[in-house]
Protein backbone atom coordinates (compact mmCIF):
# COMPACT_ATOMS: atom_id res chain seq x y z
CA UNK A 1 0.00 0.00 0.00
CA UNK A 2 2.63 2.60 0.74
CA UNK A 3 4.93 1.63 -2.35
CA UNK A 4 1.11 2.36 -4.25
CA UNK A 5 0.82 5.88 -2.33
CA UNK A 6 4.41 6.46 -2.93
CA UNK A 7 4.23 5.99 -6.86
CA UNK A 8 1.14 8.15 -6.67
CA UNK A 9 2.91 11.02 -4.97
CA UNK A 10 5.99 11.25 -7.23
CA UNK A 11 3.52 10.99 -10.38
CA UNK A 12 1.41 14.29 -8.86
CA UNK A 13 5.06 16.11 -7.93
CA UNK A 14 6.24 15.62 -11.54
CA UNK A 15 2.99 17.33 -12.62
CA UNK A 16 3.01 19.98 -10.42
CA UNK A 17 6.57 20.76 -11.22
CA UNK A 18 5.29 20.93 -15.01
CA UNK A 19 2.12 23.07 -14.10
CA UNK A 20 4.37 25.45 -12.19
CA UNK A 21 6.81 25.57 -14.97
CA UNK A 22 4.03 26.49 -17.75
CA UNK A 23 2.97 29.17 -15.24
CA UNK A 24 6.04 30.22 -14.93
CA UNK A 25 7.31 30.26 -18.58
CA UNK A 26 6.65 34.40 -19.18
CA UNK A 27 9.76 34.76 -16.74
CA UNK A 28 12.08 32.31 -18.04
CA UNK A 29 14.52 33.61 -20.58
CA UNK A 30 15.45 29.47 -21.60
CA UNK A 31 11.90 29.30 -22.60
CA UNK A 32 10.17 30.91 -25.89
CA UNK A 33 7.34 32.88 -24.30
CA UNK A 34 9.33 34.64 -22.07
CA UNK A 35 7.91 38.10 -21.92
CA UNK A 36 10.73 39.92 -23.15
CA UNK A 37 10.64 38.12 -26.54
CA UNK A 38 7.00 38.46 -26.84
CA UNK A 39 8.00 41.99 -26.13
CA UNK A 40 10.42 42.00 -29.25
CA UNK A 41 7.94 40.15 -31.18
CA UNK A 42 5.06 42.55 -30.50
CA UNK A 43 7.41 45.92 -31.37
CA UNK A 44 8.53 44.20 -34.80
CA UNK A 45 4.35 43.64 -35.99
CA UNK A 46 4.03 46.89 -35.24
CA UNK A 47 6.61 48.23 -37.43
CA UNK A 48 5.11 45.98 -39.75
CA UNK A 49 1.14 47.38 -39.06
CA UNK A 50 2.64 51.38 -39.44
CA UNK A 51 4.53 50.27 -43.14
CA UNK A 52 1.43 48.59 -44.46
CA UNK A 53 0.51 49.71 -47.96
CA UNK A 54 -2.96 48.93 -47.66
CA UNK A 55 -5.71 49.80 -44.98
CA UNK A 56 -8.92 48.09 -43.62
CA UNK A 57 -12.05 49.95 -42.66
CA UNK A 58 -11.00 48.47 -39.02
CA UNK A 59 -7.57 49.64 -38.77
CA UNK A 60 -6.96 49.34 -34.80
CA UNK A 61 -3.26 47.59 -34.39
CA UNK A 62 -5.50 45.15 -31.90
CA UNK A 63 -7.35 44.39 -34.96
CA UNK A 64 -4.56 43.46 -37.37
CA UNK A 65 -2.72 41.58 -34.35
CA UNK A 66 -5.47 39.38 -33.64
CA UNK A 67 -7.39 39.11 -36.95
CA UNK A 68 -10.67 37.32 -36.51
CA UNK A 69 -9.73 34.87 -39.65
CA UNK A 70 -7.29 33.65 -37.39
CA UNK A 71 -8.86 33.22 -33.86
CA UNK A 72 -12.05 32.09 -34.97
CA UNK A 73 -10.52 29.20 -37.15
CA UNK A 74 -10.91 25.74 -34.83
CA UNK A 75 -7.02 25.05 -35.91
CA UNK A 76 -5.97 28.27 -33.88
CA UNK A 77 -7.26 26.47 -30.47
CA UNK A 78 -6.43 23.10 -31.51
CA UNK A 79 -2.98 24.45 -30.76
CA UNK A 80 -3.12 25.54 -27.24
CA UNK A 81 -5.47 22.55 -26.21
CA UNK A 82 -1.89 20.21 -27.31
CA UNK A 83 0.36 22.99 -26.08
CA UNK A 84 -1.12 22.44 -22.54
CA UNK A 85 -0.97 18.35 -23.25
CA UNK A 86 2.08 18.02 -24.90
CA UNK A 87 3.64 20.32 -21.74
CA UNK A 88 2.78 17.24 -19.68
CA UNK A 89 3.94 14.71 -21.79
CA UNK A 90 6.22 15.57 -24.49
CA UNK A 91 8.27 18.00 -22.90
CA UNK A 92 9.33 15.93 -20.29
CA UNK A 93 10.67 13.18 -22.59
CA UNK A 94 12.28 15.89 -24.94
CA UNK A 95 14.21 17.70 -22.12
CA UNK A 96 15.43 14.07 -20.39
CA UNK A 97 16.75 12.93 -23.50
CA UNK A 98 18.77 15.81 -24.68
CA UNK A 99 20.51 16.20 -21.25
CA UNK A 100 21.01 12.24 -21.27
CA UNK A 101 22.17 12.50 -25.07
CA UNK A 102 24.62 15.22 -24.82
CA UNK A 103 26.05 14.00 -21.08
CA UNK A 104 26.48 10.23 -22.77
CA UNK A 105 28.32 11.92 -26.52
CA UNK A 106 30.18 14.36 -23.98
CA UNK A 107 31.89 11.49 -22.10
CA UNK A 108 32.44 9.53 -24.83
CA UNK A 109 34.24 12.46 -26.54
CA UNK A 110 36.24 13.12 -23.62
CA UNK A 111 36.83 9.29 -22.33
CA UNK A 112 34.64 9.53 -19.10
CA UNK A 113 34.44 12.85 -18.34
CA UNK A 114 31.37 14.15 -16.41
CA UNK A 115 29.50 17.09 -18.42
CA UNK A 116 28.26 18.19 -15.07
CA UNK A 117 31.44 18.69 -13.58
CA UNK A 118 32.82 20.32 -16.87
CA UNK A 119 29.84 23.25 -16.89
CA UNK A 120 30.26 23.58 -13.09
CA UNK A 121 33.95 24.41 -13.72
CA UNK A 122 33.91 26.09 -16.72
CA UNK A 123 35.75 29.15 -17.32
CA UNK A 124 37.94 31.35 -19.37
CA UNK A 125 41.62 32.31 -17.98
CA UNK A 126 41.77 35.68 -18.31
CA UNK A 127 40.25 38.87 -19.99
CA UNK A 128 42.48 38.41 -23.18
CA UNK A 129 40.11 34.95 -24.08
CA UNK A 130 37.24 36.68 -24.50
CA UNK A 131 37.59 35.87 -28.25
CA UNK A 132 37.59 31.99 -26.80
CA UNK A 133 34.36 32.39 -25.16
CA UNK A 134 33.17 34.29 -28.73
CA UNK A 135 34.44 31.83 -31.00
CA UNK A 136 32.87 28.80 -28.85
CA UNK A 137 29.56 30.07 -28.62
CA UNK A 138 29.37 31.00 -33.27
CA UNK A 139 30.91 27.12 -33.32
CA UNK A 140 28.90 25.17 -31.33
CA UNK A 141 25.76 27.23 -32.28
CA UNK A 142 26.53 26.82 -36.02
CA UNK A 143 27.49 23.34 -35.79
CA UNK A 144 23.89 22.44 -33.53
CA UNK A 145 22.26 24.75 -35.93
CA UNK A 146 23.23 23.08 -39.01
CA UNK A 147 22.30 19.78 -37.14
CA UNK A 148 18.94 21.07 -36.87
CA UNK A 149 18.43 21.93 -40.70
CA UNK A 150 20.01 18.66 -41.91
CA UNK A 151 17.21 17.08 -39.59
CA UNK A 152 15.05 18.77 -40.46
CA UNK A 153 15.92 18.25 -43.81
CA UNK A 154 15.36 14.20 -43.49
CA UNK A 155 12.20 14.83 -41.86
CA UNK A 156 10.36 15.66 -45.41
CA UNK A 157 12.36 13.64 -47.00
CA UNK A 158 12.19 10.19 -45.68
CA UNK A 159 8.34 9.22 -45.29
CA UNK A 160 8.64 7.75 -42.09
CA UNK A 161 10.01 11.17 -40.16
CA UNK A 162 7.57 13.03 -42.68
CA UNK A 163 4.78 11.56 -41.31
CA UNK A 164 5.09 12.48 -37.94
CA UNK A 165 7.09 15.98 -38.95
CA UNK A 166 3.43 16.74 -40.76
CA UNK A 167 1.74 17.48 -37.64
CA UNK A 168 3.73 20.48 -37.33
CA UNK A 169 2.73 21.51 -41.07
CA UNK A 170 -0.67 20.71 -40.51
CA UNK A 171 -2.02 24.49 -38.87
CA UNK A 172 -4.39 25.80 -41.22
CA UNK A 173 -3.98 29.28 -39.47
CA UNK A 174 -0.71 30.25 -37.88
CA UNK A 175 0.30 31.77 -34.26
CA UNK A 176 2.99 31.68 -31.62
CA UNK A 177 1.29 29.00 -29.88
CA UNK A 178 1.94 27.12 -33.39
CA UNK A 179 5.70 26.47 -32.88
CA UNK A 180 4.28 23.87 -30.24
CA UNK A 181 2.47 21.85 -32.67
CA UNK A 182 4.99 19.38 -32.91
CA UNK A 183 4.67 15.38 -32.47
CA UNK A 184 6.80 13.90 -29.45
CA UNK A 185 8.85 11.50 -31.79
CA UNK A 186 10.12 15.11 -33.69
CA UNK A 187 11.03 15.56 -30.30
CA UNK A 188 12.61 12.67 -29.72
CA UNK A 189 14.54 12.95 -33.62
CA UNK A 190 15.90 16.65 -32.48
CA UNK A 191 16.68 15.61 -28.57
CA UNK A 192 19.12 12.44 -29.86
CA UNK A 193 20.43 14.22 -32.46
CA UNK A 194 21.23 17.94 -31.55
CA UNK A 195 22.15 16.73 -28.11
CA UNK A 196 24.53 13.89 -29.21
CA UNK A 197 26.49 16.60 -31.20
CA UNK A 198 26.46 19.08 -28.66
CA UNK A 199 27.62 16.57 -26.20
CA UNK A 200 30.37 15.66 -28.98
CA UNK A 201 31.41 19.44 -29.82
CA UNK A 202 31.24 20.36 -26.21
CA UNK A 203 33.54 17.06 -25.29
CA UNK A 204 35.84 18.30 -28.08
CA UNK A 205 36.51 21.73 -26.73
CA UNK A 206 36.80 20.69 -23.32
CA UNK A 207 39.78 17.95 -24.40
CA UNK A 208 41.45 20.56 -26.92
CA UNK A 209 41.55 23.42 -24.38
CA UNK A 210 41.78 21.55 -21.24
CA UNK A 211 38.03 23.51 -20.08
CA UNK A 212 35.00 24.09 -21.31
CA UNK A 213 34.44 28.24 -22.34
CA UNK A 214 31.78 30.22 -20.61
CA UNK A 215 29.64 31.76 -23.39
CA UNK A 216 28.52 34.79 -23.75
CA UNK A 217 25.09 35.26 -21.71
CA UNK A 218 22.23 37.48 -21.30
CA UNK A 219 19.58 36.70 -18.25
CA UNK A 220 21.66 32.89 -18.46
CA UNK A 221 20.59 32.54 -22.49
CA UNK A 222 23.59 32.68 -24.81
CA UNK A 223 24.11 35.85 -26.55
CA UNK A 224 22.72 34.35 -29.68
CA UNK A 225 20.04 32.89 -28.92
CA UNK A 226 18.52 35.84 -26.80
CA UNK A 227 18.93 37.60 -29.92
CA UNK A 228 17.39 35.29 -32.71
CA UNK A 229 14.38 34.74 -29.88
CA UNK A 230 14.17 38.57 -29.65
CA UNK A 231 14.08 39.08 -33.26
CA UNK A 232 10.78 38.61 -34.37
CA UNK A 233 10.92 35.20 -33.72
CA UNK A 234 7.31 34.97 -32.24
CA UNK A 235 6.34 35.92 -35.57
CA UNK A 236 7.57 32.98 -37.31
CA UNK A 237 4.00 31.48 -36.37
CA UNK A 238 2.26 34.06 -37.27
CA UNK A 239 0.11 35.71 -40.07
CA UNK A 240 2.54 38.42 -39.96
CA UNK A 241 4.92 38.49 -43.11
CA UNK A 242 8.05 40.32 -41.98
CA UNK A 243 11.38 40.08 -44.22
CA UNK A 244 14.60 41.70 -44.48
CA UNK A 245 15.66 43.49 -47.60
CA UNK A 246 17.50 42.64 -50.04
CA UNK A 247 20.21 39.19 -49.56
CA UNK A 248 19.96 40.35 -45.36
CA UNK A 249 17.38 37.63 -45.39
CA UNK A 250 20.11 35.08 -46.99
CA UNK A 251 22.43 36.35 -43.59
CA UNK A 252 20.05 36.90 -40.88
CA UNK A 253 16.20 34.90 -40.28
CA UNK A 254 13.42 36.69 -40.92
CA UNK A 255 9.60 35.49 -40.07
CA UNK A 256 8.72 35.46 -43.70
CA UNK A 257 11.98 32.66 -44.62
CA UNK A 258 10.05 30.38 -41.95
CA UNK A 259 6.51 31.14 -43.57
CA UNK A 260 7.71 30.47 -47.16
CA UNK A 261 8.79 27.02 -45.05
CA UNK A 262 4.97 25.95 -44.02
CA UNK A 263 3.60 27.16 -47.15
CA UNK A 264 1.77 24.25 -49.33
CA UNK A 265 2.45 26.45 -52.53
CA UNK A 266 4.47 24.39 -55.00
CA UNK A 267 6.89 26.65 -55.14
CA UNK A 268 7.35 26.58 -51.48
CA UNK A 269 7.57 22.86 -50.57
CA UNK A 270 10.73 21.68 -49.75
CA UNK A 271 12.63 25.05 -48.69
CA UNK A 272 13.51 27.59 -46.22
CA UNK A 273 14.94 24.11 -44.00
CA UNK A 274 17.19 26.30 -41.54
CA UNK A 275 16.18 27.44 -37.91
CA UNK A 276 19.07 30.35 -37.13
CA UNK A 277 21.43 30.33 -40.65
CA UNK A 278 19.75 30.72 -43.58
CA UNK A 279 22.78 30.62 -44.88
CA UNK A 280 22.53 26.20 -44.62
CA UNK A 281 19.37 27.07 -47.67
CA UNK A 282 21.85 29.39 -49.53
CA UNK A 283 24.88 26.57 -49.48
CA UNK A 284 22.62 23.65 -50.19
CA UNK A 285 19.69 25.55 -52.54
CA UNK A 286 17.19 24.87 -50.77
CA UNK A 287 16.34 28.98 -50.06
CA UNK A 288 13.12 30.82 -51.72
CA UNK A 289 12.34 34.23 -50.59
CA UNK A 290 9.23 35.63 -52.49
CA UNK A 291 8.92 39.82 -52.11
CA UNK A 292 5.76 39.49 -50.83
CA UNK A 293 3.29 36.53 -49.24
CA UNK A 294 0.70 36.60 -51.88
CA UNK A 295 1.16 33.02 -52.89
CA UNK A 296 2.09 31.95 -49.35
CA UNK A 297 -0.84 29.36 -47.58
CA UNK A 298 -0.35 27.44 -44.87
CA UNK A 299 -0.50 23.70 -44.36
CA UNK A 300 -0.18 20.74 -46.18
CA UNK A 301 0.40 20.05 -49.50
CA UNK A 302 -2.70 18.37 -51.50
CA UNK A 303 -5.46 18.47 -48.62
CA UNK A 304 -8.93 20.26 -49.37
CA UNK A 305 -9.52 19.92 -45.76
CA UNK A 306 -6.91 19.26 -42.67
CA UNK A 307 -8.12 15.77 -41.39
CA UNK A 308 -5.72 16.89 -37.94
CA UNK A 309 -8.23 18.11 -35.91
CA UNK A 310 -8.32 16.87 -32.71
CA UNK A 311 -5.49 16.53 -29.84
CA UNK A 312 -5.95 12.69 -30.24
CA UNK A 313 -5.28 12.55 -33.59
CA UNK A 314 -2.51 15.00 -33.84
CA UNK A 315 -1.00 12.36 -31.49
CA UNK A 316 -2.34 9.15 -33.31
CA UNK A 317 -2.48 9.52 -37.32
CA UNK A 318 1.16 9.38 -37.96
CA UNK A 319 1.18 6.35 -36.68
CA UNK A 320 -2.03 5.24 -38.55
CA UNK A 321 -0.47 6.79 -41.65
CA UNK A 322 2.33 4.54 -41.38
CA UNK A 323 1.05 1.22 -40.19
CA UNK A 324 -0.89 1.72 -43.79
CA UNK A 325 2.28 2.43 -45.84
CA UNK A 326 3.50 -0.34 -44.46
CA UNK A 327 0.76 -2.88 -45.40
CA UNK A 328 0.37 -1.63 -48.81
CA UNK A 329 4.29 -2.56 -49.29
CA UNK A 330 5.26 1.43 -49.43
CA UNK A 331 9.18 2.21 -48.54
CA UNK A 332 9.02 4.36 -45.37
CA UNK A 333 12.69 5.22 -46.02
CA UNK A 334 12.79 6.41 -49.35
CA UNK A 335 10.77 9.50 -50.15
CA UNK A 336 8.38 9.30 -53.67
CA UNK A 337 9.47 11.66 -56.20
CA UNK A 338 5.33 13.33 -56.02
CA UNK A 339 4.78 15.96 -54.06
CA UNK A 340 4.08 15.92 -50.20
CA UNK A 341 -0.03 14.72 -49.08
CA UNK A 342 -1.43 17.29 -47.15
CA UNK A 343 -3.69 20.69 -46.90
CA UNK A 344 -4.41 23.86 -48.98
CA UNK A 345 -5.35 26.51 -46.84
CA UNK A 346 -6.03 30.35 -47.00
CA UNK A 347 -2.89 32.80 -48.27
CA UNK A 348 -1.34 34.57 -46.17
CA UNK A 349 -2.11 38.58 -46.48
CA UNK A 350 0.25 41.45 -44.39
CA UNK A 351 -4.07 42.30 -43.93
CA UNK A 352 -5.10 39.71 -42.29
Amino acid sequence: MNQFLAFFESIFAVLAEQFWSLVQMPFDPSGRLYVIYIAGGLAFAFWVYLRRKTKTADDSFLAFLLPRSVWSHPSAWLDFKFFLVNQFTGKLLYVGLTGATMAFAFGVTTGGDSLVDAIRTSEVPGLADILISLLYMVVIIAITDFTAFYLHYLQHKIPLLWEFHKVHHSPEVMHPISNFREHPFDNVAYALGIGAVYGVVMGGVSATLGYLPNMPVVLGVPLLVFLFNLGGYHLRHSHIWLRWPGKWSMIFPSPAHHHVHHSCHPDHLDKNFAFMFPLWDVLFKTYHMPEDARDVKFGIYGMEESEYNSVWKLYSIPFRNIARKWRSGQSLTVSPDKPQDGAQIAPLTDDR
